[in-house]
């Protein structure tokens, strides 16, 4: 993908619209481009601020105003040229009227669970636009920082990862492509290498071969990180020997 159609990504991006392949490659090219950084937060920003708009509560009076109306529209008569052999009695035709009338009391009495149900997905949108928000902040200050410092390593079998530190942020992002997929009811854990000591730093999609994953907490001490495979939800501690490990360059 060449750069002038990285440039065009930035709102797919900001709504969490590309494809795994095109979002890693998306997230590299913010890196090195700032206007593309910017355009991403801001339009972020608004599409958080759509999120908002999503909630309508119903007006206080239309439940009643629905059950006043429904006792007053007269219902529409037959077709022209139904006559008494078409099989539809009087007495059928009533009991068919006094099921729209109960479908329309429920409807109404509906109203106020679905107000609830409206105002709870848009909740969960407004929460979920403002995670995914702070996420794309937080990978955007990374790769843009000043200081940030790029670390790339071959992960075996074509895969290949790159680690972007700012040590001014104190936070890193590793960048993984082509890797294969953890056997079933395991995952990748990536871990803080301080000295040694492994700190836990999150967990990689296990669905995907490529992946752009905001280690968990500081950078602090850590020198470095690792890739271990786990069972799925993670380790306090590595449980096996690690498919990587790699440096952190600070110069």
């Amino acid at each position: 993908m060449s750069t002038a159609e990285l440039h065009t990504l930035t709102g797919a991006y900001a709504l969490h619209a590309l494809p795994d392949e095109e979002r890693v490659a998306f997230e590299r090219h913010l890196g090195a481009c700032e206007a593309c950084a910017q355009e991403v937060r801001e339009l972020s920003a608004t599409a958080a601020r759509l999120g908002l708009a999503v909630s309508a509560t119903p007006p206080p009076g239309l439940r009643d105003r629905v059950l006043r109306d429904i006792t007053t529209v007269r219902q529409e008569p037959p077709p022209r040229g139904r006559s008494a052999g078409s099989g539809v009695s009087p007495g059928r035709a009533r009991r068919w009227s006094v099921y729209a009338l109960a479908a329309c009391v429920a409807a109404a009495a509906a109203f106020g669970g679905v107000a609830v149900w409206q105002n709870q997905v848009a909740r969960d949108a407004r929460q979920e636009a403002a995670r995914a928000e702070q996420h794309n902040e937080q990978v955007a200050r990374v790769l843009t920082a000043p200081d940030a410092r790029t670390s790339a390593a071959d992960l075996g079998d074509g895969a290949r990862g790159t680690v972007v530190v700012s040590r001014s942020v104190n936070r890193a992002v590793f960048l993984a492509s082509d890797m294969a997929r953890p056997p079933g009811g395991k995952v990748y854990q990536l871990w803080f290498d301080e000295g040694g000591t492994m700190r836990a730093a999150g967990l990689m999609n296990p669905s995907a071969t490529d992946d752009a994953v905001l280690l968990d907490g500081p950078v602090d001490r850590a020198s470095g990180m690792g890739i271990t495979v786990e069972p799925a939800g993670g380790s306090e501690q590595p449980t096996s020997a690690p498919v990587a490990l790699m440096e952190f360059r600070d110069a």
